[in-house]
């Protein structure tokens, strides 16, 4: 790994401290595209209506579409037909979405209904003060708008049974029916219809006939830290995949605050819903970035022929975490691929394509780590075991372009609370930046 300088130590340490701030005001997709959007507009980036014309002229652009958004950098020096260099992402993390009609209750207690999302790790849930946050379709007098909402604070509890009465569980494992044991209590005494619409609406400030609709999910509300004796650690929720965001947006700011232009169009795209398939109207499986990457040409008066060149000579970026070798399971891990914490990024290979990963965008991932003086390493999956994919073959399919996965090392994936390399966050910083050259 080598040794780092007291500088390069003090610079991981600023990037770490200002990821878990990113962490910890991104409790959705929708509050994390915001905090996304804020820090876009802080450096000279402007927001865009997919509804309405975009501008011809080069500069920084970005659009939200619910849980997604999708920057780019359009350099002034460049044709129609300039290729893209794009970093892709995902919002979401496995949680516990809250159902349509959650007002429910057994023994004497107030319980909210969810609904499993995504690969969770059930039993990570068990026994953690839970916040409440999401978004909500609000009626005024005139329309509707969309609200976001977060609630800090512990409401909710899923209190596991005693060991007293499930003698068994130490030595043959926890079982946890996703319906009947993974239901939270909130309160006591009987349930009552609407409870969770009253409690939204006056979060919201609103009445309760106001809310037309709402997406909301159970969180973590400790909050994200640094861990281990030396601090090598940050332990957080949805590092899987917060912080492949974080790098992506740090990447391209900090590239932007060098002197030199840009060669490449710009792009990182943040999608929503990769841990259920990427198959709705804003994951990667949607037209989002497609449709961006060709409004970006023909928008500067570019041909469709414009825009295949484009595709042809552009690049992409899916970073998604890795698996870190764990040293209490190294049974589970290919021998001679095992990667570490604050050992770089991963490239994440695998021939049966659930990574994207081929020679070519290795290549390209390898010179940008060679450039920015990162290092690396090559994460392969165990033969025998069924591996997880990303949002890279999705991307690589849908528009043809070349692409490598990548992603920092972590321990404990889709767990409440992950954990990683304090360091590495720098690492895929630095290397990402240089991709975009």
């Amino acid at each position: 790994m080598g040794v780092m300088t007291q500088t390069e130590t003090n610079r991981a340490r600023g990037e770490s401290e200002d990821l878990l701030a990113f962490i910890d005001a991104s409790p959705s997709p929708f509050h994390a595209c915001a905090e996304v959007a804020k820090r876009l507009v802080a450096v000279g980036f402007e927001e865009l209506r997919e509804d309405a014309s975009w501008p011809t002229k080069p500069g920084r652009y970005f659009v939200v579409r619910a849980g997604s958004i999708a920057a780019w950098v359009v350099p002034a020096k460049s044709a129609p037909h300039t290729g893209a260099r794009i970093v892709g992402a995902h919002t979401d993390s496995p949680n516990l979405r809250v159902k349509p009609r959650p007002d429910g209750g057994a023994a004497g207690y107030r319980q909210l209904g969810v609904e499993v999302y995504g690969g969770v790790l059930h039993n990570s849930w068990l026994n953690r003060e839970l916040g409440l946050s999401g978004r909500a379709v609000v009626k005024t007098k005139k329309t509707r708008e969309t609200r976001l909402f977060a609630v800090d604070r512990p409401c909710a509890v899923l209190p596991q049974l005693a060991i007293h009465l499930d003698r068994s569980v130490n030595d043959e494992g926890l079982v946890l029916d996703k319906q009947a044991h993974m239901t939270p209590i909130w309160g006591l005494g009987r349930a009552r219809e609407n409870e969770f619409k009253e409690f939204l609406a006056a979060e919201l400030r609103v009445a309760p006939d106001a809310i037309v609709a709402f997406d909301a999910m159970l969180h973590d509300v400790q909050p994200s830290r640094f861990a281990g004796v030396d601090d090598e650690f940050v332990v957080a929720p949805r590092l899987d995949n917060l912080n492949s965001c974080f790098c992506a947006v740090r990447g391209l700011v900090t590239r932007l605050e060098e002197a030199r232009e840009l060669e490449h169009v710009a792009v990182v795209c943040l999608f929503d819903h990769e841990e259920v398939g990427s198959t709705s109207h804003c994951g990667a499986a949607s037209p989002l970035l497609k449709d961006a990457l060709e409004r970006i040409v023909l928008g500067r008066g570019g041909s469709r022929e414009d825009y295949h060149r484009a595709i042809a000579s552009s690049v992409c970026v899916s970073a998604d975490m890795a698996h870190a070798i764990h040293p209490n399971y190294r049974e589970k891990y290919e021998p001679d691929h095992a990667v570490v914490l604050n050992g770089g990024p991963a490239i994440k290979l695998n021939v049966n394509t659930r990574y994207a990963t081929d020679a070519e965008g290795e290549a390209h991932f390898v010179a940008a780590c060679e450039r920015a003086g990162v290092p690396f390493q090559r994460y392969v999956h165990r033969s025998n075991l069924a591996c997880g994919t990303t949002i890279g073959p999705v991307t690589a399919a849908n528009l043809g372009i070349v692409t490598v996965d990548v992603g920092n090392p972590e321990l404990s994936m889709h767990s409440i609370r992950e954990l990683a390399g304090a360091h590495d966050a720098a690492h895929l910083i630095r290397a990402l930046g240089a991709f975009f050259d």
